[in-house]
């Protein structure tokens, strides 16, 4: 099977990455922690505040073309470098009750991550309707590259145990689990 054009996002893009990652986190135990009422209103407003943080760094990488353009989506953040002073995130406006669920999972999942610089994949998503077409693993790789050619390690966390499983087979290796707000594991790529 022959995979579509990967290249990166540009603001263009917003929209479609947007809708497809909402689609693609429905059933997410994150997600659905952190919106419990409110998902896909919210969720959009989520993945639209990471889009438009990381979308000027040249970090969020999508697959397609025409009409399956960003039907699949990788976002990913670069290195915090010693030293470095990171741009200002655009603002989030999300109801006081989710933007503390947030806080409290950003802090749970931050106190395990390495300490030393590292390339790390926030999202990684398909839409339902081009799924089994391995694009996730394409998009994936296009960031592993960048963070081996750069020299620092990739990290990644997922609350699927499912996913564990198939990030192991690709490379990867667990770090730390957490257990609250909910069940969580960083993984760091190993190959």
């Amino acid at each position: 099977m022959s995979l579509p054009e990967i290249s990166l996002a540009t603001p263009a893009h917003r929209e479609r990455v947007v809708s497809t990652l909402v689609a693609a986190f429905h059933d997410d135990p994150v997600l659905r922690h952190l919106f419990p009422q409110s998902y896909p209103e919210h969720a959009a407003a989520f993945f639209g505040h990471l889009f438009d943080k990381r979308v000027h760094q040249n970090s969020i990488w999508i697959v397609g073309e025409g009409a399956s353009a960003g039907a699949a989506v990788a976002i990913w953040e670069p290195p915090a470098l010693p030293g470095a002073t990171p741009a200002p995130a655009p603002p989030i406006s999300l109801p006081a009750p989710e933007m503390e669920r947030m806080r409290e999972y950003d802090e749970s999942v931050h106190s395990a991550l390495p300490k030393e610089p590292f390339w790390y994949l926030g999202v990684l998503g398909t839409h339902p309707d081009w799924t089994g077409r391995r694009w996730g693993h394409a998009l994936m790789a296009e960031g592993l590259r960048r963070a081996a050619a750069s020299g620092f390690p990739a990290v990644l966390e997922t609350s699927k145990p499912g996913n564990v499983d198939m990030y192991r087979r690709a490379g990867w290796q667990v770090l730390a689990e957490i257990t609250a707000p909910l069940p969580t594991w960083i993984m760091q790529q190993t190959r």
